[in-house]
């Protein structure tokens, strides 16, 4: 984290453009953020593909045809993503969201961009190389669930796969890894300088946080995160408040908010001292940005059309 106030950018900008692809993390690019968010699992042939949750969302993509004739596999949707192959996975229409519910607060944001693909994280880092992104950090959500062990990959050889692709982009020094599952953090500690310990309610529980006990912290989440040596804490926005702040405080572990889409409530967060908002509409944060005199990321512009092809 640097000093100032960092604009993270939420699986690329899911209120604008179509979340976890490759138009949409370029969209965020060009409207400006210091880091890019987006969320990284394994597929059934070990491959890195982009995917917010470890089965098949019927929410941001659609089946189009089977891999293969007859495929037994086919529908792919709700299909869980370690059990397909990334030529399974390529099928889906990922540019197009379909809302469960009536109230989907992306549906009316969301330019829809169709016969967009699943990308994979060789496929990211190029889009980023090809936006001259050197000073975006770029951070990689790792997808694992503790609880469903058969729905998510091996804490080692996903961290393993992960470190060697961002090492043959040269992409250790300037990227973060995210995860809800801690035992992901300590795998990688020794690899990257950026390890953002992710925190909800749901996931106080030691089997999330590579053991630890709640109890044993007195329920203290900064210092829980401070014990796995996590460069940054990030909980659910509604888990902080004046003495998780104080806490981190102490330790002097940044405080990353997620996911914020009301100014307003962003402000709050920053009058707290939160070091960085994860947001789904980076364009609002920038006006909020711009009204308090913070600095602004860049908007940058592709080297070449043909990074998004």
């Amino acid at each position: 984290m640097h000093g100032h106030v960092e604009l993270h950018g939420h699986r690329g900008a899911r209120g604008l453009r179509p979340e976890n692809t490759l138009p949409g993390l370029a969209y965020a690019l060009e409207t400006g953020v210091d880091a890019l968010e987006f969320d990284v699992t394994l597929t059934a042939d070990d491959r890195l593909i982009l995917s917010h949750d470890l089965t098949v969302s019927p929410v941001t993509t659609a089946d189009t045809r089977p891999a293969t004739p007859g495929d037994p596999m086919y529908p792919y949707v709700g299909k869980p993503i370690r059990r397909l192959t990334l030529a399974q996975l390529h099928t889906l229409e990922a540019g197009v969201r379909h809302p469960t519910r009536d109230n989907d607060p992306f549906a009316a944001t969301q330019l829809p961009i169709p016969d967009t693909r699943m990308p994979t994280l060789g496929a990211v880092l190029a889009l980023v190389a090809a936006y001259s992104a050197d000073k975006v950090r770029l951070h990689i959500e790792l997808k694992s669930d503790p609880t469903q062990p058969d729905l998510s990959p091996d804490p080692h050889r996903f961290t393993d796969l992960v470190l060697t692709e961002l090492d043959r982009h040269q992409r250790l020094s300037t990227s973060a890894i995210l995860s809800f599952d801690w035992r992901l953090l300590t795998l990688t500690r020794e690899a990257v300088p950026h390890r953002v310990a992710l925190i909800e309610s749901d996931t106080i529980d030691p089997r999330w946080l590579a053991g630890l006990n709640p109890h044993d912290f007195a329920s203290d989440l900064p210092t829980m995160a401070t014990a796995i040596n996590a460069t940054a804490f990030s909980p659910d926005h509604i888990l902080i408040d004046e003495p998780l702040m104080t806490s981190a405080a102490t330790h002097n572990l940044p405080v990353v908010a997620w996911t914020v889409n009301s100014p307003d409530h962003a402000a709050q967060l920053l009058d707290l001292g939160v070091r960085g908002i994860v947001t789904d509409y980076p364009n609002r944060m920038r006006e909020l940005w711009t009204a308090r005199g913070l600095p602004l990321p860049p908007q940058l512009r592709a080297l070449r059309s043909a990074a998004l092809t």
